[in-house]
């Protein structure tokens, strides 16, 4: 499996520290991640519908002897799509070759990973929407008719031959579905999309973690664990971790809601999810600029950030949570960032 969160961190102008709420994937989680991943449809928690209709596409190509319907997950990082396609490869009994769009650089990559299949296999392509032009081009026939066209020599004496290729059945990811070309997403059978997970999923995967790692956690400490974990299981994981260091060292071990508090307001993680930048923006905008709208750029200076980390990385989660809006004149504040603040709101805003 090819990895890209550090290329695309680097692209979006991510801070070189690491956050303990940042959902990408990153070197040191690689080990955990890979041992918390659900191997069957029962066991993956969260995403009822998508599983329940996963079941049918599975049991139904099962009946008939068939390979699946190509498959599209989209969604924000760290909800699971890897995952679900190693589930649905499982499933299928069929072994799961994994790539990332950005590892096909040439059309003969994607040639030589296609005559390299077997009958039923499923290939899965990270971030596809990342796809060059020209290999994608080349991935429609093997789509659409198992079929691979490749040219032979140059010139007037260059032939096309059609080679056809095992049935598979493609799954791509994506947390950028717009970026998607419309020929190619047509081509998927069906598309899921990925939602946020409530605090009481992401609680019952945080036990089902524990239970793995030998944790000791009670509920009220897996669920304090699940609210701060921004909806994400791959953040929820990460933070069981570090407050399993937390209780290790300054506690007993014994992981309860007081103990998880505790050990994420050491982490700077606070009530809603928020760390120590996240805070520093609303406190910027709240304090420092009286709750009126103050732009990007001005931001960026004030905090000492790029302007592309404010708007992909912090931004993002501040307006899910309603407590910064977009105005014409800049960023603003709203009154849920004051109250989280605990700052009262000045009338000129």
């Amino acid at each position: 499996m090819v990895y890209e969160a550090g290329a695309r961190a680097d692209r979006l102008g991510r801070p070189d520290r690491e956050r303990a709420v940042d959902p990408n994937l990153v070197e040191d989680d690689l080990a955990l991640d890979r041992s918390l991943r659900p191997k069957r449809l029962h066991e993956y928690l969260g995403q009822e519908r998508i599983k329940e209709s996963l079941d049918i596409l599975i049991q139904a190509a099962q009946e008939r002897g068939d390979v699946a319907d190509h498959i599209l997950f989209s969604g924000p990082p760290g909800l699971g799509k890897t995952t679900l396609a190693t589930v649905v490869a499982n499933e299928l009994g069929a072994h799961i070759r994994a790539t990332s769009g950005p590892a096909i650089e040439r059309t003969g990559d994607l040639a030589a990973i296609l005559t390299n299949l077997e009958e039923g296999d499923v290939l899965f392509i990270d971030e596809i929407h990342r796809l060059n032009r020209m290999v994608e081009e080349v991935l429609y026939p093997a789509l659409e008719d198992f079929a691979l066209d490749i040219v032979v020599g140059k010139g007037p004496a260059a032939r096309s031959i059609r080679l056809d290729i095992p049935h598979f059945t493609l799954i791509g990811a994506t947390t950028r579905t717009g970026l998607l070309t419309g020929p190619l997403r047509d081509r998927f059978g069906i598309v899921f999309r990925l939602q946020y997970y409530s605090a009481e999923e992401l609680a019952l995967i945080v036990q089902r973690s524990a239970s793995i790692l030998d944790v000791d956690v009670r509920a009220d400490g897996a669920l304090e664990i699940a609210r701060r974990s921004r909806g994400t299981p791959r953040l929820a994981n990460r933070l069981l971790k570090r407050v399993r260091d937390w209780a290790q060292v300054r506690g007993d071990g014994l992981i309860d809601e007081d103990v998880a508090a505790q050990a994420l307001s050491f982490y700077e993680v606070d009530s809603l999810g928020l760390d120590a930048m996240d805070n520093r923006i609303l406190e910027l905008l709240c304090t420092s600029f009286g709750g009126r709208p103050v732009g990007l750029t001005t931001m960026a200076s004030a905090l000492s950030e790029d302007p592309d980390t404010i708007e992909d990385v912090y931004e993002p989660f501040l307006m899910q949570q309603g407590l910064v809006i977009r105005t014409p004149k800049g960023r603003q504040a709203t009154p849920r960032a004051f109250d989280h603040l605990g700052v009262k709101r000045p009338e000129s805003a």
